[in-house]
């Protein structure tokens, strides 16, 4: 699972030229097609990125293949076959090279695409964006890449499966989510079962212009930026509706221990909390902080590390989805401190459920987020995922805009009531990899 990130903030060389009142502008419409697309200029340097998203992610594996969405947005570097021409993996990669272009690509839970860094003159970009487009609407998927890539997909697999910290998480996500998308889990036996025809379905049916979500930041005009992103969904085909996933079922709360070799237990405890859009979010993210999320001067770390040695790191945090994403402690500890570290951890976590942060530490924590709004993200790069996430998710196109004062506008009460309705301690799944039960 991800990291717990807020990527809220603004790169450096776009702040010092946007006034006080707007922390972006953000340009945003829906094409003909369907695709929606949300543009920033920003002409400091002589460069531009892209993100193409799509509702193609590791949630939308069929049963039994888990890991296509990873080999499908991985595969679109492999080969291209349209009317133009047939292109090989090692032409692709060239091409992109040959106008010092960045092409990256990747899948999470609830979405997978591509990202492009060009430069902003016209013959450079003109040649990497006509690339992207290309590898978007037509790959070929070769037979050959799928082996390859599957063979070193099942080899990435064996080898985390003999890290604790992957065993745990892997262990977490089955014990929150049970029989859900988010749950499922890419094998040796799910990536074997998948085959060409899977790619080129998977492609089919997700790749669609109607659920594209174009993100552009750079040296470019909106007369550019419209065209740019007409020519990018130009040749995708129209989708169908997508079934609708299953809802997240209510935790139940249970405990998991996991004999391992390593000379640390490995903790994780949570269950599944808030998705992305929830207006909870701003009191769960003050909290957090002081819980977990603040580093040195959180509680968890004051309670584990500072006073008794538990732990030398320990975190809390909340990652949002489209549907309830985790809440999630996690620790590591000697073997022989397990059951205190998970005492002191709990206590410490009921403890602030019961009384939330004090107005000093509500204070510190407003300051510190607020403070570091404009240092979190300092690249273009970074901005591009902020827009990505908007669009995808369809949060307010002001969200940056207003993400101070809201952090500013939370009180202690707002903490003790997002945290009562969105963690309940008795419903939190605990895994222990390390120590086997007693």
């Amino acid at each position: 699972m991800k990291k717990f990130l807020c990527l809220l903030i603004l790169p450096l060389g776009l702040l010092a030229s946007l006034p006080a009142a707007a922390a972006l502008a953000i340009q945003s419409w829906t094409q003909p097609d369907g695709a929606r697309v949300l543009f920033v200029p920003n002409h400091a340097i002589p460069m531009l990125d892209v993100s193409v998203q799509f509702d193609a992610g590791q949630r939308r594996d069929p049963a039994g293949k888990a890991g296509l969405a990873e080999l499908t947005v991985a595969s679109l570097t492999r080969g291209v076959t349209d009317a133009s021409g047939t292109l090989t993996e090692a032409q692709i990669l060239d091409g992109f090279a040959d106008v010092a272009a960045q092409q990256h690509d990747g899948a999470g839970q609830d979405r997978a695409g591509v990202s492009l860094r060009t430069l902003s003159s016209p013959a450079e970009r003109e040649a990497a964006l006509t690339l992207l487009g290309r590898m978007l609407a037509h790959p070929s998927f070769p037979q050959a890449s799928l082996e390859r890539d599957r063979a070193l997909a099942i080899a990435n697999i064996k080898e985390e499966l003999t890290k604790p910290e992957v065993i745990a998480e892997k262990a977490f996500m089955h014990a929150a989510y049970g029989s859900h998308p988010y749950a499922m889990d890419a094998s040796e036996a799910s990536m074997q079962a998948i085959t060409r025809e899977d790619l080129q379905a998977f492609h089919r049916a997700h790749y669609v212009a109607n659920r594209a979500v174009i993100a552009l930041i750079g040296d470019i005009n909106l007369e550019q930026a419209r065209a740019i992103a007409s020519a990018l969904t130009r040749e995708l085909p129209q989708g169908a509706a997508l079934p609708a996933l299953p809802p997240v079922a209510a935790p139940k709360g249970s405990e998991e221990r996991i004999a391992h070799p390593a000379s640390q237990s490995h903790i994780l405890i949570g269950a599944p909390a808030i998705q992305r859009g929830d207006p909870d979010f701003f009191a769960l993210t003050v909290g957090n902080y002081v819980l977990g999320g603040g580093g040195f001067v959180s509680r968890l770390t004051d309670e584990v590390r500072e006073k008794r040695g538990l732990s030398y790191s320990v975190y809390s945090g909340f990652s949002p989805l489209a549907q309830p994403g985790p809440f999630q402690i996690g620790l590591q500890t000697k073997k022989e401190q397990t059951a205190e570290a998970l005492r002191v951890t709990r206590v410490t976590l009921d403890k602030f459920m019961q009384e939330g942060p004090t107005a000093a530490e509500l204070k510190a924590a407003k300051d510190n987020l607020a403070g570091g709004f404009a240092l979190r993200i300092d690249s273009n790069a970074k901005l591009l995922e902020n827009l990505s996430v908007i669009g995808f998710y369809g949060l307010p196109l002001d969200y940056l805009d207003h993400w101070i004062e809201r952090i500013r506008a939370v009180s202690v009460q707002d903490v003790r009531a997002a945290f009562r309705k969105h963690v309940h301690p008795e419903e939190l799944s605990t895994i222990i990899v390390g120590e086997s039960a007693p």
